[in-house]
């Protein structure tokens, strides 16, 4: 597979100073997708050109040491309701020069997990990332980085364009400083009682229903959706569900800003998700040489102590352990199929029913069958390699990056047509053999299981699964493109600023 190179500097850009905003960030720290998008786009658009920067929570998970994190700033406080909250800045650059800021809180960051413990979320999320929207702000004045966009991320992240357009409307600081909202998941949403005006520090006048209010709270996503310079979601076709008919009660917010609404889908960094130079693998291969991926597969199915069969169709999932991507598609399938030619591997961690349900089917289906529950990057590698197919059965997904790595790796997704997974798999047609994946519809009732049927009948073909094989190989969903439409977005958005 050739590698996608990053996009270059065009003659005459202006670059701009842009301050990415998460709460989580690759390598430092991942729950989700959020952290690769975060970890991997300011690259790209340093590529560029821009000046950009990242700034996410220091959480106690991340390595100090690893990373090379040294103090930048200390002795801040900031304002949590009556409360002061003391904290400092660290810094480092990432692997592509990237700086990255760290907002260093003992009482709020210190912690084992990094937005709950045990499956439960942590009881004060709301002064959490109240704290983390306040200290972004002012740490930006004591780093003396003036951006020309704020790029939020997620609720967490959804008070900073509100204080921008109230608090901070006159401090000539931000004067020339426009914020975007991308969302990454709808149903995520931060939502607090009323008395949220008083712990954030706003005034009651700003609680109104084109600011702040929603149904008598304070909705952290809403707020950002009402008061950013634009609006990002990960996906066109995301972007038009959640207008019309997945907004999670968002869709009249976001229909009185749809001219403000940006679908930008989201790329994979191949320099990252590579099988030919990838290390977690035991063997490189390529579409030009394909044959590592057979060995590839039969070292995940030594490791999950399957029978090593070429002939068995063997399926992988790296997910998070959540409602929303499928499992109860997932599990049915696994009851259904364990007579089959079929082996399964599931790599992910999260709702403990999900996980006990999934274990109750694996015990029935011995040597067919395998879990870890876990967050494991070199083993999530070995997966996306050695399986021949890749589930995503989502009930709904914004973008999904599962299923592009999967087909950087020759990997075949079979997934359920919703949002980014719309956008990024076509389905194979054997006669001509085009498409790059497998694609059922749960709204219409179509079945994940006969879909997989349908799927095996190519497997077994070996002419139609490499070239089904080579189909996938050829997707690119590099940021290049995605990081010309970011520039448009945020140039848009400066242009209005400043007039």
């Amino acid at each position: 597979m050739t590698v996608r190179k990053m996009g270059i500097k065009k003659a005459g850009k202006k670059p701009m100073k842009i301050l990415m905003v998460a709460s989580e960030c690759v390598p430092f720290v991942k729950v989700g997708g959020l952290a690769d998008v975060v970890g991997t786009l300011p690259a790209y658009l340093k590529k560029a050109g821009h000046d950009v920067r990242i700034i996410i929570p220091k959480y106690s998970v991340i390595d100090e040491k690893k990373y090379k994190i040294k103090p930048a700033v200390e002795g801040l406080s900031e304002k949590v309701g009556y409360d002061e909250e003391r904290f400092a800045v660290k810094k480092c650059k990432n692997k592509d020069g990237v700086p990255v800021y760290f907002v260093e809180s003992q009482r709020f960051f210190s912690r084992n997990g990094v937005y709950g413990e045990n499956g439960y979320e942590y009881s004060d999320s709301r002064e959490r990332y109240i704290f983390f929207c306040r200290a972004v702000l002012q740490s930006l004045k004591k780093l003396k980085f003036k951006p020309d966009v704020i790029h939020c991320h997620d609720w967490q992240t959804g008070l900073i364009p509100a204080y921008l357009k109230t608090t901070l409307k006159n401090d000539p600081y931000f004067s020339r400083t426009s914020s975007v909202f991308t969302i990454h998941n709808i149903a995520y949403q931060g939502s607090f009682p009323a008395d949220t005006v008083v712990a954030a520090g706003f005034s009651w006048e700003d609680f109104t229903v084109d600011k702040l209010e929603f149904y008598n709270n304070v909705n952290f996503m809403k707020t950002a959706i009402s008061m950013s310079d634009a609006v990002s979601t990960v996906s066109p076709t995301y972007a038009l569900e959640i207008k019309d008919f997945n907004g999670m009660g968002m869709s009249r917010v976001l229909n009185s800003r749809k001219d403000k609404i940006y679908g930008i889908l989201n790329g994979i960094d191949y320099e990252y998700w590579n099988p030919e130079t990838d290390k977690n693998i035991v063997s490189n291969f390529s579409k030009r040489d394909a044959s590592g991926k057979s060995l590839c597969k039969a070292d995940l199915q030594k490791m999950c102590g399957f029978e090593a069969k070429e002939d068995a169709y063997l399926f992988g999932c790296v997910s998070r352990l959540d409602n929303q991507k499928g499992f109860d598609i997932i599990i049915d399938a696994l009851y259904k199929l364990r007579d089959q030619n079929m082996q399964f591997v599931i790599l992910g961690s999260g709702s403990p029913s999900i996980q006990r349900a999934l274990q109750d089917a694996i015990r029935s289906m011995p040597n067919k069958a395998a879990a870890f529950f876990e967050y494991n990057e070199a083993l999530s590698h070995k997966i996306y390699a050695g399986a021949d197919a890749y589930m995503m059965p989502s009930r709904f997904e914004p973008c999904g990056l599962s299923q592009m790595i999967a087909l950087a790796y020759g990997t075949i997704p079979i997934v359920n047509r919703t949002g980014g997974l719309s956008d990024t798999i076509v389905y194979y047609n054997h006669f001509t053999r085009e498409g790059n994946g497998f694609v059922f519809n749960i709204t219409y009732g179509e079945n994940f299981v006969e879909t997989i049927f349908k799927s095996e009948k190519i497997f077994r073909n070996k002419s139609d699964w490499n070239s089904l094989m080579q189909n996938a190989f050829d997707s690119n969903f590099s940021w290049d493109n995605s990081v010309i439409e970011y520039e448009q977005m945020y140039n848009n958005i400066i242009k209005k600023v400043r007039r």
